[in-house]
């Protein structure tokens, strides 16, 4: 790697580390009271899905441990948004599904950050953000590629 395209990866990570800071600090303030940012995306992923997932599952999809999602699971059982049943055919796992509580606090959720969303990508311009996708993708999927 000569020393531009060193400069340009060290540039292009270092804006892409920012925004997720600073999008994740702005999208935490206006999430509904008690609702985190990780309580959020989990039960996106599983409104989106509309499938029951193994808490093994989950942690893989989020890329954390499965102590780190046990603690977010309690939590959302804790709060009535999900139902965590053991596996009909392995006992020794268990299955999460959202629940109607989860679906309405989901979705309270997602109506409290899309102004801000909609609000940051037309100041940005739908063309720029558009363009921005495919690069962004790509690198999500190299990233995620465990070779």
């Amino acid at each position: 790697m000569n020393e531009d395209s060193e400069s340009l990866a060290v540039s292009l990570f270092g804006e892409i580390f920012m925004a997720d800071q600073l999008a994740r600090n702005r999208l935490s303030r206006v999430l509904p009271k008690g609702m985190e940012l990780s309580h959020f995306t989990v039960l996106n992923h599983l409104a989106r899905t509309n499938e029951e997932r193994s808490p093994a599952q989950l942690a893989q999809a989020f890329h954390v441990t499965r102590g780190a999602m046990t603690n977010t699971l309690s939590k959302l059982e804790w709060a009535g948004h999900v139902h965590i049943r053991p596996d009909w055919d392995d006992a020794r796992r268990k299955m999460v599904a959202i629940s109607p509580s989860g679906r309405r606090a989901r979705d309270t959720a997602i109506a409290s950050v899309s102004p801000i969303i909609q609000e940051l990508v037309a100041e940005v311009g739908i063309d720029e953000v558009r363009a921005a996708l495919p690069v962004l993708r790509a690198l999500r999927q190299k990233l995620d590629d465990p070779a």
